[in-house]
C-alpha cells in the first residue's frame, strides 16, 4: 500500500515523488559540500606533509575509489539503495573528522580512503534509488530535471560557500572539516528521511539481505552479463567515457596550466572557476531546453564534441577568448551528465543489479581518466600543453565516430522502450513529455 503517495499534483507528481526529489536534492547538495576542497593542500602542507606525502594520498584515493566500486554496488544491490547512501553519508561524516582528530600523514591517509569508501557507496545508489523510486511512482519523466537540478544545487552551494572557507580558518583552523563533517551528517538526516521504494507488485524496497555472501557474486556475474550481452548498454556506457574524462582533465588537471600558459595570473583563478561553475550549474538544471529534434543519444555525442572543441580552441585564442571557451566547456558538461545518466538508467534491464552496473560505469570511467591523467602528466613534463589539447580532442571525435558508426551500422538496431509515447511535435525540449532517452538497441535478429 502506497500511504505516501496521493494524488497526483498539478506538476504530474505524486506526495511521494516529490518528498523523494526534495530530499535526493538535499542528500546531494550536503553531501558533496566539500568545505575544505579549496585549502586541502595548503592544509596538509601547514600539517608538514611534504609534496609527494601529498599527491600519494590523492594516487592512493583514485586507486581506492576504484577497487571499492564493485563491492559498495554490489551491497547496495543486497542491502538497498538507501540503505546504502545511508552508510555512505554515516561514512563520509567520520571521513571528514578524521584531519580534525589527527591532523597528520596517517590521519589524511584515513580521511581520503574513507572519503572514498563514502563516496563509492553512494555514487550508484544514489541514482539508482531516484530512479527506480519516480519510476515506481509513474513519474519517471521527471527523472532527467531531477538529476540535473540536484547537481545544479550542489555546484551553487560551492559557489557560495568556498570563499567562505579562508575567513572562517582565521577564526578557527578545522572550520573546512568541521562543516563539511556537519553538512554530511546532513546528508545522513536526508537518508534516513527517504521513503521506502514501493514497486509495481505493491512490495516495499528492503534490499536482498539474508542470503548468503554467493550472492555477491552472482550480482556480478549478472552485471558483467548485462554488459557483455546488451549492445546498447555497452555502448552508451563507452559514450559517456568522453564526457568523464575530458571534464575532470580540464577541470581538475588542466584548469591551471591552461590559465597559466595564456598570462592569467593565479589571483584570477577563483573568478573563472566561479563562472565555470555558475555556468555548468545553469545547464544542469535545464537539461530539457534542448530540442527533441535529435535523441537524447544524438545530443550527447554533440555535447562531447564541443567539449573536445573547445579544448582544441583554447590554443588558437587569447585569455579572454580561452576564459569565454572554458564556459563554453562547462556549459556542454552540464547539459550532457543528467542526459548521459538517464540514458544508462534507461538501458539497464528493469531486473538487473541497477547499481552494481552504474558502478561497473564509474570504473571505466575512473579507469580511463586515470590513464588519460598519466599521458596528461607526461605532455605537460614535455611542454607540450597545446599537443594535448588538439590530441584529446581528436582522440573524442574518433571515439564518437566509431560510436556514431556502430550506431548506424547493421550490426545494432534502434527500437522504443516499453510503452513509450509517441514522437512529440518538433521542437518540444528533451525531457518534457514522454520518457526522452529510452531508446535501445540490440543485436539484429536472423529473419
Amino acid at each position: 500500500m502506497r500511504a505516501l503517495s496521493g494524488k497526483p499534483t498539478a506538476t504530474g507528481l505524486t506526495d511521494t515523488a516529490r518528498r523523494i526529489i526534495r530530499l535526493n536534492y538535499g542528500f546531494q547538495l550536503l553531501f558533496n559540500l566539500l568545505w575544505w576542497m579549496p585549502v586541502f593542500y595548503a592544509y596538509q602542507k601547514a600539517a608538514g606533509l611534504s609534496d609527494g606525502q601529498i599527491f600519494g594520498i590523492q594516487s592512493i584515493y583514485y586507486v581506492a575509489f576504484c577497487l571499492f566500486e564493485i563491492p559498495t554496488g554490489l551491497i547496495a544491490d543486497r542491502i538497498g539503495t538507501r540503505n546504502c547512501l545511508r552508510a555512505g553519508a554515516v561514512v563520509m561524516t567520520a571521513a571528514n573528522l578524521a584531519p580534525v582528530v589527527s591532523a597528520s600523514y596517517t590521519g589524511f591517509l584515513v580521511h581520503f580512503l574513507a572519503i572514498a569508501a563514502g563516496r563509492s557507496l553512494t555514487s550508484g545508489a544514489a541514482s539508482a534509488y531516484l530512479y527506480d523510486g519516480l519510476r515506481a511512482e509513474k513519474c519517471d519523466d521527471h527523472y532527467l530535471k531531477a538529476e540535473g537540478t540536484a547537481r545544479a544545487l550542489g555546484l551553487v552551494a560551492k559557489v557560495v560557500c568556498w570563499p567562505l572557507v579562508g575567513p572562517l580558518m582565521a577564526v578557527a583552523h578545522p572550520t573546512p572539516y568541521v562543516l563539511s563533517a556537519a553538512s554530511a551528517a546532513g546528508s545522513v538526516v536526508c537518508a534516513v528521511a527517504l521513503p521506502r521504494i514501493v514497486g509495481a507488485d505493491g512490495r516495499a524496497e528492503a534490499g536482498k539481505g539474508g542470503r548468503r555472501g554467493g550472492a555477491f557474486l552472482r550480482d556480478a556475474g549478472t552485471a558483467l552479463r548485462c554488459v557483455a550481452s546488451s549492445r546498447w548498454l555497452a555502448l552508451v556506457m563507452v559514450q559517456g567515457v568522453a564526457i568523464f574524462t575530458l571534464s575532470r582533465i580540464c577541470q581538475v588537471n588542466l584548469f591551471q596550466p591552461i590559465l597559466l600558459d595564456h598570462g592569467i595570473a593565479e589571483a584570477s583563478h577563483g573568478g573563472v572557476m566561479a563562472a565555470m561553475t555558475v555556468a555548468e550549474a545553469v545547464a544542469s538544471a535545464r537539461p530539457q531546453w534542448l530540442s527533441r529534434r535529435l535523441p537524447p543519444v544524438a545530443w550527447v555525442s554533440i555535447l562531447s564534441l564541443a567539449l573536445a572543441g573547445s579544448l582544441a580552441a583554447m590554443t588558437l585564442g587569447g585569455p579572454w577568448a580561452v576564459v569565454v571557451l572554458l564556459c563554453v566547456f562547462a556549459v556542454a558538461t552540464g547539459f550532457a551528465y543528467p542526459i548521459q545518466r538517464k540514458l544508462v538508467n534507461d538501458a539497464v534491464p528493469a531486473d538487473a543489479p541497477r547499481a552494481t552496473l552504474l558502478s561497473v560505469e564509474s570504473i571505466v570511467d575512473r579507469a580511463v581518466c586515470a590513464l588519460a591523467a598519466i599521458a596528461a602528466g607526461a605532455y605537460l613534463a614535455a611542454g607540450r600543453l597545446d599537443a594535448l589539447l588538439w590530441h584529446s580532442a581528436i582522440a573524442t571525435a574518433v571515439l564518437l565516430g566509431v560510436f556514431q558508426l556502430l550506431l548506424r551500422s547493421g550490426m545494432v538496431r534502434r527500437e522504443p522502450g516499453p510503452a513509450a509515447p509517441p514522437d512529440p511535435p518538433a521542437g518540444t525540449p528533451v525531457g518534457a513529455v514522454g520518457r526522452p532517452g529510452t531508446e535501445r538497441i540490440r543485436a539484429r535478429r536472423p529473419r
